[in-house]
């Protein structure tokens, strides 16, 4: 059974940076594509970055810049998420999921596409 889990979210000061990392056990991750999603309490999940199961095509969602950058190492099984510059406006919980499949641009950032989630990782931003 897939088993995600995240870490690296903590509280910080605007402007500084936080790499988030999603541990992937349970199957072979390179057959998963993976996405990166977040959501502030009250509000519906909302995609970040995809990335394929090669790691050879990424995506960000209409709603982050590039201070996010989502990366993968399939030798170590795990999903990252780069994320510079922070702003108060990105403290959210961040949550890792995985997709049966080489690529996610199919299933875009909805979430319904997407089998396994991990328990979520929060990220707290003060100004």
């Amino acid at each position: 059974q897939v088993q995600l889990i995240e870490s690296g979210g903590g509280s910080v000061q605007a402007g500084g940076s936080l790499r988030l990392s999603c541990s992937f056990s349970g199957d072979i991750f390179s057959y998963y594509c993976m996405a990166w999603f977040r959501q502030i309490p009250g509000k519906q999940r909302e995609g970040v970055a995809r990335i394929s199961s090669s790691g050879g095509m990424a995506a960000l969602s209409d709603f982050v810049s590039s201070r996010f950058r989502i990366s993968r190492d399939n030798t170590n099984n795990t999903l990252y998420l780069q994320i510079n510059s922070l702003e108060p406006e990105d403290t959210a919980m961040y949550f890792c999921a995985a997709r049966a499949s080489r690529s996610c641009q199919t299933a875009g950032f909805t979430p319904t596409m997407y089998a396994h989630w991990g328990q979520g990782t929060l990220v707290t931003v003060s100004s």
